[in-house]
């Protein structure tokens, strides 16, 4: 049963005392096998361009990628709201976006400037990183905009699978998190967190905030009745090149078992990204690589198991019992 929001107050009084990661995947507490790997590659930034949002059809219609989440304060979301309004055979989830990071691109909060006034800078649109969002926001307007970006999610017809953050700015300080959290469990939405093996997440170093976080909370997520994975790959960004098909079957082949999400940006080349970021067409080379023959083939031979948000949630419902 999933803690009401007066239980989750007592419920993070509890949370240091969660314990590391359970010997048995989390994967096999969903009902996979130990060996079995499951993966979730999954598309973010949709609704930020025409481009983002045609690379994540692209790739949902290839069937690599599995899942997508929406960036609710860009002017391309209603375009891809559309196409996926009322559908459940879709995997959508929502980018929570509280940063606003290029120059010439800006995005102002959801919930308007009056409301939420620590999220905005001089412009009235959200900071441009996340030490100047932690150095003004408060966590009532963070946890107010996190509303209202579902609240529009919902008033367009999107059935939330899932809830991340945009440039991790939920997972940089704990007060947020704690925000996030509170509301992803009273309205029951999984959130993305991992508590398991940690294989790719451990890699970026077990001092981070992310990796604290994750330890901290993974079983307080569990025994609320959503899911959690075992590990996160989100490397692909770092991938600074257009031909990235060997670097993904390499990530494919090399894969451990447990389920894991992959983080990919697939976008279709057009004349704005680089407008938009000031380069980054490295972005195209998730698009070519996720449309590509070769990475499904990839994904068959080593009999890798693609799912999404949504099937996470139905089997978390089966498990039943909040005991490892």
């Amino acid at each position: 049963m999933l803690l009401s929001r007066v239980g989750f107050f007592s419920v993070l009084l509890l949370a240091p005392l969660a314990l590391p990661a359970h010997s048995e995947s989390y994967a096999e507490r969903l009902g996979w096998g130990p060996t079995d790997r499951v993966l979730i590659i999954h598309c973010d930034d949709v609704g930020m361009s025409l481009g983002s949002n045609l690379g994540a059809q692209a790739t949902l219609q290839a069937g690599t990628v599995t899942s997508v989440s929406m960036m609710m304060p860009c002017a391309w979301v209603p375009g891809f709201a559309k196409s996926v309004r009322n559908k459940t055979t879709v995997d959508v989830g929502l980018h929570l976006t509280l940063t606003s990071e290029f120059d010439d691109y800006r995005t102002m909060p959801v919930a308007g400037k009056s409301r939420v006034p620590s999220l905005t800078d001089e412009m009235g649109c959200l900071w441009d990183n996340n030490r100047l969002l932690k150095e003004h926001a408060t966590p009532d307007d963070v946890e107010a905009e996190i509303r209202a970006q579902i609240d529009r999610a919902e008033t367009m017809g999107i059935a939330i699978t899932h809830l991340d953050s945009h440039m991790y700015a939920l997972y940089s300080h704990e007060p947020f998190f704690e925000r996030y959290l509170k509301v992803a469990m009273e309205k029951g939405i999984p959130l993305l967190i991992a508590n398991g093996h940690m294989y790719h997440m451990s890699s970026e170093g077990q001092e981070s905030t992310i990796h604290q976080l994750f330890r901290k909370y993974g079983e307080v997520v569990w025994n609320a009745g959503l899911p959690v994975l075992d590990d996160i790959h989100r490397g692909t960004y770092g991938w600074r090149t257009t031909d990235k098909k060997a670097l993904y079957i390499e990530f494919l082949r090399t894969l451990k078992p447990g389920v894991t999400e992959m983080i990919v940006h697939p976008t279709v080349p057009d004349d704005v990204m680089p407008i938009i970021t000031g380069g980054r067409t490295h972005l195209y080379g998730d698009y070519y690589a996720l449309v590509s023959p070769q990475v499904m083939d990839v994904i068959r031979e080593e009999g890798i198991i693609l799912t999404t948000w949504r099937e996470l949630k139905e089997r978390r419902a089966k498990a039943g019992s909040t005991s490892p």
